[in-house]
Order: C-alpha cells, then sequence, then structure tokens
C-alpha cells in the first residue's frame, strides 16, 4: 500500500499538498554588486506539491516543497519500470534499470562494471508517487496513446514557502492536505533523498583513500 487509507489531522514529510505557489529566481550571473540587478522571479502555482520538510522540523511558518510532476516519456521504454512506475523509488538489478536492447547495446566492460556495483537506484534524483483516483490522468506517450496517473518529485526541485498558518506540524492548515504516503512509502522515500544526498564525490573519495 502506498498511500495511507485516511489521512492524519497533520503535516508529514511525503505528504501531497495542494494550494501552495512555486518560485523560482532566475539570474543571468551572481549578483555581486548592488548595481546589478538582473533578474527576475517566475512564479506558478503547481496544481499539487509535496512536503519534503522532516515531520518534526515543520514549524516556524516555513516549509519546503517540491511540486508533482509528470514521469518521463522514456520511462514507458523500460518494461521493469512500465509493469510499476514505483519500482524506480527503489535499488534493482543493472540490468532492469535500462531498456534492454540499451543494456544489449554496452559492450562487455561496462556491463561487468554496472554488474560489479550491484543493486541501485536507476534515477538518484527522482522518486515516483502511484497512481490515485485524486490525481489527473495524463498522456506519458501522446502517439501510443499510453495514458497513467503516476506522478514524480525531483529532489533538484525544492523551494521554501513561509505561511503565517503553519506554526508546528499539528498547527498547519490540514485542509490544504491531500494524501499520505503509507509508513513503508514514506521509510522509501527518505532513503532515497538521504541516498542522493549521502553521495560523495570522486574527489573526495580519493582523500579519504
Amino acid at each position: 500500500m502506498f498511500y495511507k487509507a485516511e489521512n492524519d489531522n497533520v503535516l508529514r514529510f511525503g505528504d501531497v499538498l495542494k494550494g501552495y505557489i512555486l518560485t523560482t529566481p532566475n539570474i543571468a550571473e551572481p549578483i555581486l554588486t548592488i548595481s546589478n540587478t538582473g533578474y527576475n522571479i517566475k512564479i506558478d502555482l503547481p496544481f499539487l506539491s509535496v512536503v519534503i520538510t522532516p515531520c518534526c522540523s515543520i514549524r516556524q511558518k516555513t516549509i519546503s516543497l517540491t511540486p508533482l510532476i509528470k514521469l518521463r516519456s522514456t520511462f514507458v521504454k523500460n518494461l521493469y519500470f512500465s509493469k510499476d512506475f514505483t519500482r524506480i523509488n527503489r535499488k534493482m538489478e543493472p540490468q532492469q534499470s535500462v531498456p534492454p536492447d540499451e543494456w544489449n547495446n554496452l559492450d562487455e566492460q561496462q556491463k561487468q562494471k554496472r554488474l560489479k556495483d550491484g543493486n541501485t537506484y536507476a534515477f538518484l534524483d527522482l522518486f515516483v508517487y502511484e497512481k490515485h483516483d485524486l490525481l489527473p490522468k495524463y498522456y506519458i506517450n501522446k502517439e501510443k496513446k499510453i495514458e497513467t496517473n503516476y506522478y514524480m518529485i525531483d529532489f533538484k526541485n525544492i523551494y521554501k514557502v513561509n505561511c503565517e498558518k503553519i506554526n508546528t506540524q499539528k498547527n498547519a492548515p490540514i485542509v490544504s492536505k491531500c494524501l499520505q504516503l503509507s509508513n513503508q512509502a514514506r521509510k522509501e522515500l527518505r532513503e532515497k533523498i538521504i541516498n542522493y544526498y549521502a553521495r560523495v564525490p570522486e574527489e573526495d573519495k580519493m582523500l579519504e583513500d
């Protein structure tokens, strides 16, 4: 079960919310002087957003969110994904992470390297939300008329919102809450986002060695 049957009357990590705006500042270059004011701010109202702030840190009129977005059309090329897109949320065998033809086109050295790495996440920055009646359907592939209401979030697209009514996770506008993850799904989200931020760059690995 991906979603809890009934929502709790609190805001939790991974909750799907409605009614919050998204702001994106755009600059041509770093603003290093007061005279340099070359920027603009894009404002969107995503139809749904997901809570990224840990439960116990929801307080002081601030919350971190990320918009719920449509899946990539390329996902349907991978039969392992297309049977259940939430498989992207979990570690998998190397040959499951790419379409069969792409795996077959890899040279033997590349295959052996991936096999040696063992089970890994295919898309470190993405987490897929299971289909639900509250989520509108759309065509993930318009040409083949493949319809779905799976959605996803991108860990690279997290933003902060200040809201006067968010004082704590219990003292917040619960009316904005649409869906709540099951304990298992929230655990998977937590584990994947931890893995996303815990990656060690190659240059740091060399220093550790």
